[in-house]
């Protein structure tokens, strides 16, 4: 098992922000954390585009890209949010290639965060 972080990524609790084990890397959920470990919250939009780079800069430490994702959970403090979110979501893929998903409704996220997305990526032995 091998744990992997950025100093780019502040954890905001005791965790490891990705765990890669065998060809698998677990993305722990992510919120807008600006690498200064303020969060991003001028727009929904630029909320969850911090939240994709932070998952993006993780599975480049894994040797990996959006590409490899093949399960997401995103969780939303109100379903209002999900087209924009989705809009955002959707050009994070390449060619449309999009994994396996869930969106959950919440009623609070670490920070006062709107959205945390979390991943799992299938990255080959």
């Amino acid at each position: 098992m091998e744990r992997i972080s950025t100093p780019d990524i502040p954890p905001v609790g005791p965790y490891s922000p990705a765990v890669r084990v065998g060809p698998w890397l677990f993305l722990s959920g992510q919120i807008a954390l600006r690498p200064d470990g303020t969060i991003e919250k001028s727009s929904i939009e630029a909320e969850t585009q911090q939240v994709l780079n932070n998952l993006k800069a993780l599975l480049e430490k894994a040797n990996a890209s959006p590409e490899h994702i093949v399960k997401v959970t995103i969780f939303l403090t109100d379903m209002a949010f999900f087209s924009a979110v989705n809009s955002v979501y959707e050009r994070f893929f390449p060619q449309g290639k999009y994994p396996a998903r869930e969106t959950v409704a919440v009623s609070a996220l670490p920070r006062g965060a709107r959205v945390e997305i979390s991943a799992i990526a299938y990255i080959g032995e």
